[in-house]
């Protein structure tokens, strides 16, 4: 038993948000989940930081540039194999849940963000490549990307919904699920398999406040907009919206909890970990996180602790004249723009 299965038994799954060939072929990713590691996460940054330092992607890199490949089919001949690879160490643990562990996850490319036809395109094509029952193709939850969640539901794919820092479009994207369940119900077709994860971004929140807020404020914006954001699934999923969907056999969707690395080095490193314990979510760390919370982390259900306190911190704040839903769309602009950024970056030396 370590802490990391003392969170599974609480209810949240934490997963590792780094994904690279040296962490499958080493062994590396088979002895975290032992340790009680759920799953995995990716992104454009994080392959561009795989492929940079790890030496095993050399020779095939150099073996796809001879064959004339353009450099995003290398990037998705890489990229798939190690998610199909990151896919078979966790496919016991997904069998072994009934499908509720194990998931691996692979981004949509970044300039289909505002691209609804594109982005489902895709999804349908990365999710048939990866041929795996444990992938979980990630979309960015713009509108777009919504409309795009309600038709590959409806597809029957598991999605994982990225860049959220919403409440209201965190709550736009359980109808668009709703909707998706109800569209594939109504000709027939099971929905229990279909798992859905929204990601909400914590640390970026207290970043782009702190330096505006008065002190007893800083570092208490973001811990509080997610424990809001649970009382809204709550909501959401123990009511009526949900209600015949979940009677026909569809799971809610989980939030997940991403950008959990404390950028604030005045602040514990285990805050965004200690501080969102709770069932039915997901936390995906960075390894300095993962590595922190196992050895000094606490495992105990602070998610549904001092909700009223959260939502007179959101009170407090929105007091001083801070739009929190106009800050939200603002850091998912700049999200999706640090990830065409690390795209770009990624593909110019597979040219």
């Amino acid at each position: 038993m370590t802490i990391l299965s003392d969170v599974k038994a609480l209810g949240q799954q934490i997963w590792l948000d780094n994904l690279s060939r040296s962490l499958v072929q080493r062994g590396e990713l088979a002895e975290m989940m032992r340790q009680g590691v759920c799953g995995v996460t990716s992104n454009p940054a994080i392959f561009q930081k795989a492929f940079a330092g790890d030496a095993l992607y050399a020779g095939e890199i150099a073996a796809l540039k001879q064959q004339n490949r353009n450099p995003k089919a290398i990037y998705e001949t890489l990229a798939i194999a190690d998610v199909q690879a990151a896919c078979d160490v966790f496919l016991p643990e997904y069998e072994k849940s009934g499908g509720k562990i194990g998931f691996v996850s692979l981004e949509v490319a970044p300039d289909l963000s505002h691209d609804t036809a594109g982005t489902v395109a895709e999804a349908k094509r990365l999710h048939a490549a990866i041929n795996r029952p444990n992938v979980m193709i990630k979309v960015p939850t713009t509108d777009e990307g919504v409309a795009a969640l309600e038709q590959l539901v409806s597809d029957g794919l598991s999605i994982n919904l990225t860049l959220l820092f919403s409440r209201q479009q965190t709550l736009k994207a359980y109808a668009a699920y709703v909707k998706g369940i109800e569209k594939r119900l109504a000709v027939g077709m099971h929905v229990n398999h279909i798992r859905v994860v929204a990601s909400f971004f914590i640390s970026r929140v207290d970043g782009a406040l702190d330096t505006t807020l008065p002190q007893p404020l800083q570092g208490k914006v973001a811990v509080a907009l997610a424990k809001a954001a649970y009382q809204d699934w709550q909501q959401f999923f123990g009511g009526e919206a949900f209600a015949a969907a979940k009677a026909a056999g569809a799971n809610p969707v989980q939030l997940l909890w991403a950008s959990t690395g404390v950028k604030n080095p005045a602040y514990p490193d285990t805050l965004y970990v200690d501080s969102l314990i709770g069932p039915d979510t997901v936390n995906t760390v960075p390894d300095a996180t993962l590595k922190a919370f196992i050895d000094h982390g606490t495992a105990a259900t602070t998610l549904t602790e001092g909700q009223a306190e959260a939502l007179a911190v959101l009170a407090e704040t929105e007091k001083l004249g801070i739009d929190l839903e106009a800050l939200a769309l603002r850091l998912q602009e700049d999200g999706l723009k640090q990830f065409e950024d690390a795209f770009a970056k990624l593909l110019e030396p597979l040219a």
